[in-house]
């Protein structure tokens, strides 16, 4: 049996009445890359936040590499994470604000900094490395977010909406990135509004709805699913079974 990075059985977020994720099933082998789509206010990053001990689930269970979602500690130094907008301080450069995380996750101080250098070069910023952060422009700033959640070499990584505000170039790099980490057994959900690069880079795509989980598997058996007719792609899927959230599931 394949071992799984990331379990959920039943997982639920409510907010008063209002379910922000409902009953959500997820089961994500070990070394590969997850797409997680659905509308704007569809529960991605509510699941991502659950899925990272961010947010405590209102019921139901969900492991990451191992690890209840309910054991911040242990959890933490397991995964890494991406926000839409990357939490950095303006006021420190980028070399400071990368070996503050570094030090959060206990690196020593030689090996976070030899990390550091080999990630900013890999994304375009050694030379910005001594700037503040509030000068840098928003495709710069998603840069340090990148690097710094990927810092400490972690099993399970969550990136929402990596290539948002970067240039062709750096979303290139993200991209190729994606494609190293699960080379070398990491994996990675990755929500993204850009269904080319979900295309390219995901084994298993999942589609969120209201909270739903209205599709689920490999991307060509997503795609064979379209109406007869309907282009054989994933924005056609997409609109399929977002347009009906209460369609059965396509079969894996």
């Amino acid at each position: 049996m394949t071992d799984l990075a990331i379990r959920a059985d039943g997982l639920t977020k409510r907010y008063g009445d209002e379910a922000a994720v409902d009953d959500l099933d997820l089961a994500v082998p070990a070394g590969s890359v997850y797409g997680f789509l659905g509308p704007n206010g569809a529960g991605k990053t509510t699941t991502m936040r659950l899925l990272t001990s961010l947010t405590d689930p209102t019921a139901g269970t969900a492991e990451v590499a191992g690890v209840p979602v309910t054991d911040r500690a242990a959890l933490t130094p397991r995964i890494g994470y991406l926000p839409a907008d990357p939490p950095v301080f303006d006021e420190l450069t980028g070399w400071e604000q990368l070996r503050h995380v570094a030090r959060l996750h206990g690196l020593d101080d030689g090996e976070a900094d030899t990390r550091i250098e080999s990630l900013l070069e890999r994304f375009d910023l050694l030379a910005d490395a001594d700037r503040r952060i509030e000068s840098y422009s928003t495709g710069m700033t998603k840069k340090v977010g990148v690097v710094a959640a990927m810092l400490h070499d972690p099993d399970v990584l969550f990136l929402d909406e990596p290539t948002s505000g970067l240039d062709p170039r750096a979303a290139r790099t993200v991209r190729d990135t994606v494609a190293d980490l699960s080379a070398g057994d990491a994996t990675v959900l990755l929500s993204t509004h850009v269904l080319p690069v979900v295309d390219e880079l995901a084994d298993t795509i999942g589609v969120i709805d209201d909270g739903v989980l209205v599709a689920d598997g490999d991307p060509e058996n997503l795609k064979s699913t379209a109406r007869e007719g309907s282009a054989a792609d994933l924005e056609t899927v997409f609109m399929e079974v977002t347009a009906d959230a209460d369609a059965p599931l396509p079969d894996s």
